[in-house]
């Protein structure tokens, strides 16, 4: 097929080829690098370019709390990712222990291989809420520094891997605006 006299209108097998060269077009989450291909691994910086195989599923932001609202729950906490992979996304943490790690069976899976299976783990006790390192080969962060353990205060940034999250409860962190994507 041709086209000619279509003014620019592909036609036949040129649409289709096209078509699936498009489909196939990456940019790498990493270095920003476009590349053609269905490979894992950027060409440019070699990073991992696949989705992770199992993730966990962010929730939309809390409406605002009352400015004489009681002590946050356990469930008014959470993290929110402001640099690394799923970036912009928030997660609200349950119950009294929860646990970070690249194994699927964490509580909060980082499907990335600078996390360890069983990395850490945020433990919420009378008055306070800590993060306890599991003993990670990366070590885990807060505000910059590496910790076996500490307590966590609003605001507080954790690095777990390439993962940087911020530590919230919903009565402030209702007042904030959403990390840009």
């Amino acid at each position: 097929m041709s086209t000619e006299g279509n003014a620019g209108i592909e036609t036949g097998s040129n649409a289709s080829a096209n078509a699936q060269a498009n489909a196939a077009a990456q940019t790498c989450p990493n270095c920003g690098a476009d590349y053609q291909g269905t490979s894992p691994l950027c060409p440019e910086c070699v990073a991992e370019t696949a989705a992770p195989t199992t993730s966990f599923a962010p929730v939309a932001p809390p409406v605002a709390a009352a400015v004489d609202a009681p002590a946050p729950s356990v469930t008014d906490i959470c993290l929110c990712v402001v640099k690394g992979p799923q970036i912009g996304e928030c997660f609200y943490l349950e119950g009294d222990e929860v646990t970070i790690g690249r194994d699927p069976a964490a509580q909060l899976f980082l499907n990335d291989r600078t996390v360890s299976r069983e990395h850490a783990r945020i433990v919420r006790e009378p008055g306070r809420v800590m993060l306890y390192d599991a003993g990670s080969l990366n070590g885990s962060y807060v505000n910059g520094v590496i910790v076996d353990a500490t307590e966590l205060h609003e605001g507080d940034v954790i690095q777990i891997g390439t993962f940087q999250m911020a530590f919230h409860t919903a009565g402030s962190h209702s007042a904030r605006p959403a990390p840009a994507v």
